[in-house]
């Protein structure tokens, strides 16, 4: 079959001679008569299956009114403001000596003493709380009748705003009996979808309620769990397959001061009591500000660990070093550089591995993950230390800590940084302490504009920097966006594809890679771009997210040496100025699934012809080989499209078929590329 105007799909990267691990990769410009030529005889670095991940930070609301399925802000009043995301009416009384020592905050409601004065809380959710029509919700609450006796509550599901003679969409009631606390459910079913409805819990007219931990949840959570995350959104990352998931941060590890830093043991066990944590960007940028964003630990480490588990990753947990952030804080706020003033640094970390993997019966931390539900263990194998941070009060700090968790768990792959940037002082002098410290990886981070990536796109060629001994590459923070255009538009993704191309052909050196951030809600966003946004109802899959998918669907088992030249000639060794717009490839097969899977990228605004060789194969593959190929495009040309909850497929892969043909040789494809896509062939062998 000829292929048609858009269809084509095969990758390479642009550098002159360059030599690295056992093939070798020619730079040229994109021009007429592109040849691809895949050696499929010589199999080059085997991928790891950690190497295309996501990363999880808690900006942009990703959790709380994000993955996370809670529906209402404040649930157990512990918020500075206590009735923040509540309106109250009647004689409503807040408390402090609740069921919960880490939450003993609730609120008291009384009969206000007249007939048409009604006692009443009223949650706003987080931008509201979306519901769909003929759904059921689970309300939950933890309630008593402090006196005795027994009490009614009616919740309400309400439209403020509507035009209808009543502003309920749904009601239930619950019976509270007794002086002592006890977990009331109650399933509320809407009558129609809103994305901006509120909730309301009405006290009893005639009898004093107490009621603590009010939430509500869908009953449809991602597996069906009860403090389970958002269906939509969750399987949006099973839909991806990554292979490593890192969490929970970020900046968030390490806090605007030690106090207010992620503590993952406040973030386990019953969820009623883990204490409510300032979350560290809320304070941060002045332009996007959002003084109520907090975090609940609902969706803690135990959550974390399961939700890798159900989605196929491995998981990759982020611990401080003993440090606050560095780019708010002196070296005062950080603990004191000395066994003993790191030591529960050390205990954190050693306790983490000791939850996520140890036996029950010999292990408390083992035993919580038991009583949580989870009595297996996680089979955690990494674990990082430090988030970006940089120089000697990291490298000093993470002396310390590294060898007391290799002494205790020598079986976990230790993870280092080596700072906030990709290629300044701080990174050249970061990589060497991570060598002398034997980290096992080292996390390189960079959001930067597409210049930036056209720079950099052999930068993993580089290997007098990167040597063949030492740790390898953890890509754990990185996206594109373009100059002025910190926004999801197609025109920035199409040269993540085109970097991946890098990462993938290397292999051997880089063995993950995580972009981020994650999430972002609509209403609530601070940082972009982001690879998956959301509002209260509906979710959009970004065109990075699509190059993502396209890269972790298609990973193969190992690198295949592939080579471009022009007008079918000798490969280009001419010198090209580095950043130049082009044509991008890498190869690999799959040797499970006999598979040769190409990937090209045409960065260009000009559509190119293109051809695909497969060589180094016995006469008698080329006769068994299937001459249909599937292709699959995604077509980047329309520059600034983005894909937002509303309009989520502006910009999303198509599918098509390919002819290879083959004689005793090779075999080819022949075809051109598209202005601005990225297209995956995959011939079956």
């Amino acid at each position: 079959m000829k292929l048609k105007h858009f269809l084509l799909g095969a990758a390479l990267f642009c550098t002159a001679n360059v030599q690295f691990s056992d093939f070798s990769l020619q730079l040229s410009t994109a021009s007429a008569g592109n040849v691809i030529t895949v050696n499929a005889k010589k199999l080059g670095a085997p991928i790891q299956s950690t190497q295309w991940g996501i990363f999880f930070e808690d900006i942009n609301y990703a959790a709380d009114g994000g993955l996370y399925g809670e529906l209402l802000k404040n649930r157990s009043f512990e918020f500075p403001d206590h009735y923040c995301g509540w309106d109250i009416s009647g004689k409503v009384t807040l408390m402090n000596d609740g069921p919960f020592d880490k939450n003993p905050h609730y609120v008291r409601l009384a009969p206000s003493g007249h007939r048409d004065k009604h006692t009443m809380i009223e949650n706003h959710g987080f931008f509201g709380i979306g519901v769909v029509g003929g759904e059921e919700y689970r309300f939950s609450v933890w309630a008593r009748v402090p006196e005795g006796g027994n009490a009614k509550l009616w919740v309400d599901l309400v439209d403020n705003a509507t035009m209808t003679e009543d502003q309920k969409m749904g009601n239930v009631g619950v019976d509270v009996s007794g002086s002592e606390w006890k977990k009331y459910t109650a399933i509320i079913k809407p009558t129609r979808t809103f994305a901006k409805a509120h909730l309301r819990v009405w006290g009893d007219s005639k009898a004093t309620t107490d009621v603590e931990h009010v939430s509500l949840f869908p009953v449809k959570t991602y597996k069906g769990h009860e403090n389970g995350m958002r269906l939509d959104v969750a399987l949006a990352l099973e839909d991806l397959h990554p292979g490593v998931f890192r969490f929970p941060g970020g900046c968030i590890v390490e806090g605007t001061d030690l106090e207010t830093r992620y503590q993952w043991k406040n973030s386990v066990g019953p969820v009623e009591n883990r204490p409510l944590n300032e979350n560290r960007w809320h304070y941060t940028f002045t332009h996007r500000y959002f003084p109520d964003y907090f975090q609940s630990y609902g969706l803690g480490f135990f959550e974390y660990f399961q939700l890798a588990e159900e989605i196929g990753a491995e998981p990759l947990p982020v611990l401080n070093v003993g440090m606050a952030c560095q780019f708010q804080n002196g070296v005062e706020a950080h603990a004191p550089c000395t066994k003993e003033g790191l030591q529960q640094f050390i205990d954190d970390c050693i306790d983490l591995i000791d939850f996520a993997n140890g036996d029950p019966a010999t292990n408390q931390w083992a035993k919580l993950r038991a009583d949580m539900g989870h009595p297996a263990p996680f089979n955690l194998k990494f674990l990082a230390i430090g988030n970006e941070q940089w120089e000697k009060p990291y490298f000093d700090r993470l002396a310390i800590i590294a060898p007391e968790v290799r002494k205790a768990h020598p079986e976990i792959k230790l993870i280092g940084t080596s700072g906030p940037n990709a290629e300044d002082d701080y990174f050249k002098h970061g990589w060497p302490a991570m060598r002398e410290l034997k980290a096992d990886l080292v996390d390189e981070h960079y959001y930067r504009d597409i210049q930036w990536y056209k720079n950099w796109m052999n930068r993993y060629d580089d290997r007098a920097f990167y040597t063949k001994d030492g740790p390898r590459v953890f890509a754990g923070e990185w996206a594109c966006h373009d100059r002025g255009k910190k926004w999801n538009h197609a025109g920035a993704s199409i040269y993540e594809a085109a970097f991946m191309t890098n990462i993938e052909r290397n292999a051997d050196l880089v063995h993950m890679a995580t972009y981020a951030p994650l999430f972002a809600h609509v209403e609530g966003w601070q940082w972009r771009p982001d690879l998956i946004w959301y509002d209260n109802l509906s979710t959009a899959r970004t065109a990075s997210y699509y190059v993502q998918q396209l890269y972790m669907l298609n990973r193969g088992t190992n690198v295949l040496p592939t080579t471009l030249s022009i007008d079918g000639g000798q490969p280009s060794v001419n010198p090209v100025e580095k950043g130049q717009d082009g044509v991008f490839a890498s190869s690999v097969i799959d040797t499970q699934k006999q598979e040769i899977i190409v990937k090209v990228i045409n960065t260009t605004s000009a559509a190119q012809p293109l051809t695909i060789k497969l060589t180094g194969m016995k006469a008698k593959q080329l006769t068994a080989i299937k001459t249909n190929v599937e292709l699959i495009s995604l077509n980047c040309a329309d520059y600034d499209a983005e894909n937002v909850p509303g309009q989520p497929e502006v910009v999303s892969p198509q599918t098509f078929g390919a002819t290879l043909t083959a004689d005793k040789k090779e075999a080819s494809i022949e075809g051109r590329i598209p202005a601005k896509t990225f297209q995956v062939y995959k011939v079956k062998l």
